[in-house]
């Protein structure tokens, strides 16, 4: 079976844009190096939080060559490519270019809602179209259907190549499921920032995470600190941010992170619908708790 790669603090690298709502090149770089230099293990890019379904195919093929140019192969970096018309996916993995990616993140397919079955040959496929490393990406609360951890471990005992799931069920049932029965090379990772802390500590290996792309100090600071078993330090870290997790996400993903990392003086606070900045209110209140955090 192929090894994991991806461990530890993962970016859900945003994607900054200008006033005039063109991919700002020069904001990305700053954000890139910025985690690169604060504990970022991996990142993921060109998945959800980067606004991938807004972007054009000439600006994906962009932000790709940019960031693997700029890491340098530094961590690895693991790269959206799913979706729900299953043909397609394979064919991409086929003859896209995949040239200094080192897996692929692939979504359970939206709107179609296919059985479990139809999600374990969905994903079978996708594995057989490439040897590409594959983190599957269980998000049931965006795709509108859960794959079940007995799914999810069939996966990883008939697919050499599908090396971990992104978990974002919520469910820490579920989780600990996977994580009892799963082979040994295979991983979870925790979606969810403000779940990362219990389900590192039930045998997670990390995270892919949006808080990390404002707070990748204090949020890898966080996972080392239980991957050496010191839960007590780690635990104050993860109560610490708990009204960020929160408010991060009640006007949507990646709303609230590009308000913090607007306030941080990183990136405009641009959107491209059907996304819209946070509102006033919110991020009002994201300032308020910044300044108490000294952030």
């Amino acid at each position: 079976m192929v090894q994991n790669i991806f461990r530890g603090l993962g970016i859900a690298l945003i994607t900054p844009f200008t006033e005039n709502g063109a991919v700002d090149y020069d904001a990305l770089k700053r954000l890139v190096t910025y985690q690169l230099d604060n504990g970022a293990d991996f990142f993921c890019i060109l998945a959800t939080t980067g606004e991938t379904p807004t972007l054009t195919k000439e600006e994906k093929q962009n932000i790709k060559d940019f960031i693997v140019e700029l890491v340098q192969a530094r961590v690895p970096i693991l790269m959206g490519c799913g979706g729900n018309n299953t043909a397609a996916i394979v064919e991409e993995l086929k003859t896209g270019d995949f040239k200094g990616i080192d897996g692929v993140l692939s979504i359970c397919p939206y709107y179609n809602k296919p059985s479990q079955e139809g999600l374990y040959q969905h994903f079978k496929a996708i594995s057989a179209a490439t040897e590409l490393p594959i983190v599957l990406y269980n998000v049931p609360g965006r795709t509108g259907v859960n794959m079940k951890a007995e799914t999810t471990v069939r996966l990883a005992r008939d697919c050499h190549n599908i090396v971990a799931i992104k978990e974002a069920s919520g469910n820490l049932e579920q989780v600990d499921e996977i994580i009892k029965n799963k082979p040994r090379d295979f991983d979870v990772i925790s979606g969810d920032d403000a779940l990362t802390f219990p389900m590192v500590s039930c045998g997670a290996v990390g995270v892919i995470s949006v808080i990390g792309n404002a707070l990748p100090k204090e949020f890898s600071k966080m996972i080392r600190l239980q991957m050496r078993g010191e839960y007590d330090p780690a635990r104050k870290i993860h109560h610490r941010f708990t009204d960020l997790f929160s408010l991060l996400f009640v006007d949507g993903n990646p709303a609230g992170v590009k308000a913090m990392l607007s306030e941080m003086g990183f990136i405009q606070n641009v959107l491209r619908l059907p996304l819209v900045p946070m509102r006033i209110k919110n991020m009002q209140r994201m300032s308020e708790i910044l300044k108490e955090l000294k952030i």
